[in-house]
């Protein structure tokens, strides 16, 4: 646990944000702790941990999506606007926000965690040309929407 609670929340907060970030980080360590007894091989234990942290804030992201049902349409309020203190960077998060799945995971791995290639696509179970293109089309992305002083 010493050796990657750093990554873990880190990736935790790259991929859920400022405000959700420490959340998706404890729920990770409570599934990591729990699966740990029954887990069969601890070759690549910072893979497996950071494996389950991008799911544990897949969740986050979709549970977000869920719809809430209303008594009337057009009764709910917006979300709340999180102030600037807590979010020094807004737009920096609304655009890796807007990226989708994969591209964000691949990235928070690459420049949160400094995992290479190959471990990140062990973690996003596909091939290192594939975790090239994710970063690669990521970045291009967020290269076209950040404004210039933003980047």
């Amino acid at each position: 646990m010493d050796a990657h609670w750093r990554d873990v929340a880190r990736l935790a907060h790259a991929l859920a944000g400022p405000s959700h970030g420490d959340d998706v980080a404890q729920q990770a360590w409570t599934r990591a702790l729990a699966a740990y007894p029954g887990l069969t091989s601890t070759r690549n234990l910072r893979a497996w941990l950071l494996t389950i942290t991008r799911n544990c804030a897949m969740d986050v992201h979709r549970a977000a999506r869920r719809t809430v049902p209303v008594e009337k349409p057009g009764l709910l309020a917006e979300a709340p606007v999180t102030s600037a203190a807590a979010d020094p960077r807004p737009e920096l998060w609304a655009a890796v926000a807007g990226l989708p799945e994969r591209q964000r995971a691949a990235i928070a791995l690459k420049y949160v965690t400094d995992l290479d290639h190959r471990a990140i696509a062990h973690v996003l179970d596909t091939s290192p040309a594939m975790s090239r293109r994710l970063v690669s089309d990521g970045l291009a992305t967020l290269r076209l929407t950040l404004p210039e002083e933003s980047r």
